[in-house]
């Protein structure tokens, strides 16, 4: 990752300070002591770490309270507790005003990085960091111990002053894949229930604060749960498996756990306890925090890194009409996918379930040629990506990915890891690793949240963790009210493989799932603004060949819509409601806005283009598309920075456009 030093009077400033800590004699901070302070640039936010006794954080937004005193501490199973009686040795600040040039750039081409820290020194081989920007506060420990430690537990508290709404994406189990809705309840109603993250708490004004974390290594995630302690939530961490049982070839089911969460590294820095706060909605979805707090690529060569758009069989199950051979999990099939997106103009296609025998890697199924497919795709100049359990990888990972990469394949989807134990969190890093090696992308399906492992490891393009379009083929949960909350929350920490793409669109009262020729809910406005909306390198192009054939107009803006950005601007944004996003790539816009079940008008001001005419490629809702969810209407036009645009969105619907200079 290349850095750019900002030269700013601040940055400089901060340099002095880091470079001569503030050295305290060691002693115990007096009852009462005035805490620790950091704010971030802008002034606006305020976090104070007090070490009276233990040590704890709050968080002020211009001098109104988001966060309440709250504890923080790690256990170890010595019967140490960093972070209780503490006694400070030193503290240093600095400041920080950087800009980041991202290899993947999944919102922009350059992430400003700027803010405030201070470090808090203990005796006893220990750190609290704490920083403040101007979009978000973060804290991590730091040890410097000899040897292994054990870490038995982590109190890690948010304490709120009132008992404030929630978007709280409960779990039932620490066996998930994180596909969560996004329950609206009170702090005081959460009590023993828990939740993935992102996870957001509601405060007075409409000020929306996100929970996350960031820069996830050798330690298990964290969930969230509610704390004994009125308004408060606490972190939550699945221990390290003890005895595990394989049910299927991929549901490996933790039975037993240890009585701790991890075995680690005596010196190291543990992950980033992360609060976005959002006086604005809009914050919420330009917010790249994970990204900035991530650590830097461990990749020196990343030049064949390339994202794009996959050709997808999987959700519309290989259902291929119009062609002389019997569709499904064939090489005749996987060669038309590859002829279609070398047509089109897409990069990549996906072999997923069914191309290898359940359990054996090193196998193809009868029906596939590998050999042929794979000397297909090289002539087409299209990228392979092949699916895998991860179960079946981790017991075949190097001749597999061998394998692979004989046969010029591009990527892997890995899928149905569906943990965040310390065991797993590292089955991703070693994943990571050897992909790389190989130069292999990664998409991982079945996942946990992003934590920053895309910045770390930028092969690592995309991942799940969403509510995405494959549910429609078995529920109503990927509906437009869905589309328009999750961006706020999961999509917050990072990359999401949604997967849309779908050419039957049904309005609310038409749909059902249906598991073999699956449809969307909302408008073909809304799958098409989704690409736009929705932020992933490697985005999915999920119908059937033949059903976007049938439909050129919508196949073509697809085929042309970029999946990395060299600028986002959120024009407005209400989350569960509606977005409006315009990205650049290169001297071409493309705006996007998605809707929930309720029909609106937003205006657009388009003063963010540059000089001179533009020509829109427009798609939007058609007259009758709250009737018939296929229903768009096609419109080119010129506009100016001096225009102004009325979208008008359907129920579920949505507004697409390519604007570029003529």
């Amino acid at each position: 990752m290349m850095r750019r030093k900002l030269l700013s009077s601040i940055a400089a400033f901060g340099l002095v300070l880091g470079a001569a800590a503030h050295a305290q004699r060691p002693s115990t901070a007096r009852p009462g002591a005035a805490p620790l302070t950091v704010a971030s640039p802008d002034g606006a936010l305020v976090v104070s770490v007090s070490v009276s006794g233990q040590v704890t954080w709050a968080v002020a937004l211009r001098g109104a309270p988001v966060l309440l005193p709250s504890r923080l501490s790690l256990s170890l199973s010595d019967g140490r507790t960093l972070g209780a009686s503490p006694v400070v040795r030193a503290t240093r600040t600095r400041a920080v005003n950087d800009v980041l040039h991202p290899v993947v750039r999944v919102k922009r081409a350059e992430v400003r990085d700027q803010f405030n820290e201070r470090r808090i020194e203990f005796v006893g081989g220990y750190a609290l960091i704490v920083r403040a920007y101007d979009d978000a506060v973060a804290y991590r420990w730091t040890t410097a111990l000899p040897g292994e430690i054990t870490v038995r537990g982590e109190d890690a508290t948010f304490s709120f002053a009132a008992d404030h709404g929630t978007y709280f994406p409960e779990e039932t189990s620490f066996q998930s894949h994180q596909e969560r809705q996004y329950k609206r309840v009170k702090i005081s109603e959460i009590g023993a229930r828990f939740s993935s993250l992102p996870a957001m708490v509601v405060l007075e004004g409409g000020v929306k604060a996100v929970i996350t974390e960031a820069d996830l290594f050798d330690y298990p995630g964290m969930d969230l749960t509610g704390d004994s302690a009125s308004h408060s939530l606490r972190g939550l961490f699945p221990a390290y498996p003890k005895t595990v049982e394989l049910r299927r070839d991929r549901d490996e089911v933790v039975t037993a756990r240890e009585p701790y969460l991890a075995r680690t590294r005596g010196t190291r820095d543990f992950p980033w306890r992360v609060l976005v706060v959002a006086s604005h909605d809009e914050t919420l979805l330009s917010t790249d925090i994970v990204y900035r707090l991530a650590s830097e690529s461990k990749l020196t060569e990343t030049a064949w890194i390339r994202p794009g758009l996959v050709a997808w069989d999987w959700w519309n199950a290989n259902n291929i009409y119009g062609v002389p051979f019997r569709a499904g999990v064939n090489t005749e099939t996987y060669k038309h996918y590859i002829d279609f997106a070398a047509e089109h103009g897409i990069p990549y296609i996906i072999l997923d379930e069914g191309w290898y025998p359940l359990g054996n890697l090193l196998a193809t199924v009868p029906a596939i040629d590998m050999d042929a497919i794979s000397s297909h795709a090289r002539q087409q100049h299209v990228g392979l990506i092949m699916w895998v359990i991860w179960k079946t990888l981790d017991g075949q990972m190097q001749p597999a990915l061998d394998q692979f990469q004989r046969w010029g394949v591009k990527g892997i989807k890995v899928d149905f890891m569906q943990r965040e134990d310390q065991w797993m969190v590292n089955f991703y890093e070693r994943v990571a690793q050897e992909a790389a090696k190989r130069q292999l992308l990664v998409d991982f399906h079945g996942a946990y949240k992003p934590t920053g492992l895309y910045r770390t490891y930028p092969n690592v393009v995309t991942s799940e963790g969403v509510l995405g379009l494959e549910q429609s083929k078995w529920s109503d949960l990927a509906s437009p009210d869905n589309a328009v909350t999750f961006p706020f929350l999961r999509m917050l920490a990072g990359p999401v493989d949604y997967t849309p793409g779908a050419m039957q669109n049904a309005i609310k009262t038409d749909f059902k799932p249906i598991w073999s020729r699956p449809m969307s809910q909302g408008t073909r406005g809304q799958q098409l603004a989704m690409y736009i909306v929705f932020e992933s390198p490697l985005q999915m192009l999920a119908d059937s060949p033949s059903n976007y054939r049938k439909e050129p107009e919508s196949l073509a803006f697809l085929s042309r819509v970029p999946t990395v950005w060299d600028e986002t601007r959120v024009l407005s944004a209400k989350v569960g409601e509606y977005i409006v996003v315009a990205r650049r790539s290169g001297s071409a816009w493309y705006l996007g806005a998605l809707t929930n079940w309720t029909a609106r008008d937003l205006d657009v001001d388009l003063s963010w283009l540059g000089a001179g005419s533009y020509a829109a490629d427009i798609f939007r809702d058609g007259a009758n598309a709250d009737r018939a969810g296929v229903d768009y209407a096609r419109e080119a036009r010129t506009v100016t920075a001096t225009d102004r645009l009325t979208l008008h969105l359907a129920p579920g619907g949505g507004f697409a456009a390519r604007i570029a200079p003529r």
